[in-house]
C-alpha cells in the first residue's frame, strides 16, 4: 500500500518547516519532515512507499525544489518523489526536461502557496506542456474551513475540459470544505482524488455521496504527512469507510498502480491529444 500525499523537506529546513505547518493548522505535526523519518511513520502503518512533494512559491526556488527531489529519487527507493514547476520562472519548460530526464513523471501545483489562481492564463502553457507526460498533484481547495482559496473545484473542472490529455490527483477530496463543489463539478470526472486531511474533517453524507458519483478506484489514501501521521489517518479513513459501507480495499490498494508507472518513468497507456 502506498501513501500518496507526503511531503519531505531538506535535512536543515526539515523541522522548522514541519513546526510551521503544524502551527499554521493549528496543531502540533506528527513528525518532523525528514525523510528517515516519513520511512518510519510507513513502517509503523505497514506502508510500502510513498509518494512525496515539494513546491516553488517563487520562480527561483524552482532549481532548488526539484533538485532535492531528484536527490531523494536517488536516496530512497521507497519515495517516489514528484517534483515541481512556476509558470514564472523563465526556464520552466528546461525543468520540466530535465525531470523526465531523470525518470521524474509527477509536478507538484499549489497555486495558493504559488498566489497565482488555478483559473489563471499563466498555468496555460503549463497545462499544455504535462499533457501526457506528467502526472499532476494539484493542492485543491482553502486550508481552513470558509477560508479563500485559489484552487477551486469547478476551475479545475474547467481545465480539464480544455486539456483533456492532463492527468490529475485533486487533493483533499478535490477540494478541502468545498464538498458540495466537489460533487458538483469534480466527481465522477477522468481523475484521481486523494484523502488527505478529510478523514475526521469530511461529513459522512458528503463523503458518500461523493464515492457514489465518482468511481471508488479513482480515490487515493494521503496522509499529509508531516502534518499528520500515516497510520493515524489510515485508521481513521478506514473507520469512515465502514460507516458508508465501503470495503476499505477498495481504497487503500489504488495508489500502487500509479506508484509503479511513476517509478517505471512512463506513462504507455498515456497519449496526447490530436493536435499536441
Amino acid at each position: 500500500m502506498v501513501d500518496c500525499h507526503t511531503h519531505v523537506f531538506p535535512p536543515k529546513i526539515a523541522p522548522k518547516l514541519a513546526a510551521a505547518i503544524g502551527h499554521e493548522f493549528g496543531t502540533h505535526p506528527a513528525g518532523d519532515g525528514s525523510a528517515e523519518d516519513l520511512l518510519k511513520h510507513l513502517d509503523r502503518a505497514g506502508l510500502s512507499h510513498a509518494l512525496c512533494f515539494t513546491a516553488a512559491l517563487r520562480p527561483d526556488q524552482l532549481i532548488p525544489a526539484n533538485s532535492w527531489m531528484l536527490s531523494l529519487r536517488r536516496a530512497h527507493s521507497r519515495l517516489i518523489p514528484l517534483g515541481t514547476v512556476h509558470p514564472d520562472h523563465p526556464s520552466w519548460e528546461t525543468e520540466l526536461d530535465r525531470l523526465e530526464r531523470n525518470g521524474i513523471r509527477g509536478l507538484k501545483i499549489h497555486p495558493d502557496l504559488c498566489g497565482i489562481a488555478l483559473d489563471s492564463p499563466r498555468w496555460n502553457p503549463v497545462w499544455e506542456a504535462a499533457q501526457g507526460r506528467f502526472l499532476l498533484m494539484i493542492h485543491m481547495g482553502p486550508i481552513r474551513e470558509n477560508g479563500a482559496t485559489l484552487s477551486r473545484p469547478r476551475d479545475l473542472a474547467v481545465i480539464l475540459k480544455r486539456f483533456p490529455g492532463l492527468e490529475v490527483i485533486a487533493a483533499h477530496l478535490g477540494g478541502l470544505y468545498l464538498w458540495e463543489e466537489t460533487l458538483a463539478h469534480l466527481a465522477g470526472l477522468d481523475l484521481y482524488m486523494d484523502t488527505s486531511c478529510c478523514p475526521g474533517v469530511v461529513p459522512e453524507p458528503a463523503f458518500a455521496a461523493i464515492l457514489k458519483r465518482h468511481d471508488p478506484e479513482r480515490i487515493l489514501f494521503g496522509s499529509d504527512y508531516p502534518l499528520f501521521a500515516p497510520d493515524k489517518q489510515q485508521a481513521a479513513l478506514g473507520r469512515l469507510l465502514t460507516k458508508i459501507g465501503m470495503p476499505s480495499e477498495k481504497v487503500f490498494r489504488n495508489g500502487a498502480s500509479l506508484a509503479r508507472r511513476l517509478q517505471t518513468g512512463g506513462f504507455p497507456d498515456l497519449a496526447p491529444p490530436p493536435g499536441h
